[in-house]
């Protein structure tokens, strides 16, 4: 009997060094599983926006803003132009607010300046285009274009963007209190919609973290 005993104490023994690694393989995978569902929760988000919806008549469109190449809109922030001066056009917004600062790439304008060089090329009234020219990001795009809606009175607005954009746009308007506030999203025919998605994904996960922060107030609201 001696010997089976033995055999059965290296049995638990060898259980016992070994089940470290079968808790962290088991761990591994359900974070494994929590990231494959997370990621397609928020692709759902994303993809599921729809652009063909109805807008009623606003005060004004919050443009955000992208890239600038050499001083003048990228391909993608010319989409979002075009869209956002049919609004404009078929009289759905009175006036744009145009929101960008200086993205770091070289350039000497801010997108805000940009798009509005844009715009009245285009035949738009300077007088009916307003500068928000700090943003850095979509947050701040927001909460420095509400500043700009409340100093000129305008009360009901549209966000201007691109479709993969939209949903993260429309809970940040929510979060900031926007209030009688829609987001039109135009489709891209110039970006890649895998790097897009991708990227959109990890800037909705980073806001998720950063809404909660705010809400629970570890983070100041103010950029």
């Amino acid at each position: 009997m001696k010997p089976a005993t033995g055999r059965r104490s290296r049995l638990r023994k060898r259980t016992k060094k070994t089940r470290p690694w079968l808790l962290l393989f088991r761990f591994a995978a359900w974070l494994i599983c929590a990231g494959v569902f997370w990621c397609g929760y928020l692709l759902w988000l994303i993809n599921g926006y729809p652009t063909d919806k109805h807008l009623d008549k606003a005060d004004a469109g919050i443009v955000l803003g992208a890239a600038l190449w050499n001083d003048v809109p990228s391909p993608a922030l010319k989409e979002r132009l075009e869209f956002a001066y049919r609004l404009y056009e078929n009289g759905t917004v009175d006036k744009l607010i145009l929101s960008g600062g200086l993205d770091g790439n070289g350039s000497t304008k801010t997108e805000a300046e940009g798009m509005r060089d844009y715009l009245i090329a285009k035949g738009v009234s300077a007088d009916k285009l307003l500068l928000e020219n700090k943003a850095t990001s979509t947050y701040e795009n927001m909460l420095f274009s509400k500043t700009v809606a409340e100093q000129n009175k305008l009360s009901k607005l549209i966000v201007i963007t691109h479709d993969y954009h939209a949903a993260r746009a429309e809970e940040v308007a929510k979060h900031l209190g926007f209030a009688q506030t829609e987001v039109a999203a135009t489709k891209s025919e110039v970006l890649n919609p895998v790097y897009n998605e991708s990227r959109e994904v990890l800037a909705f996960t980073k806001w998720k973290l950063d809404s909660l922060l705010l809400s629970l107030r570890i983070r100041s609201s103010e950029p």
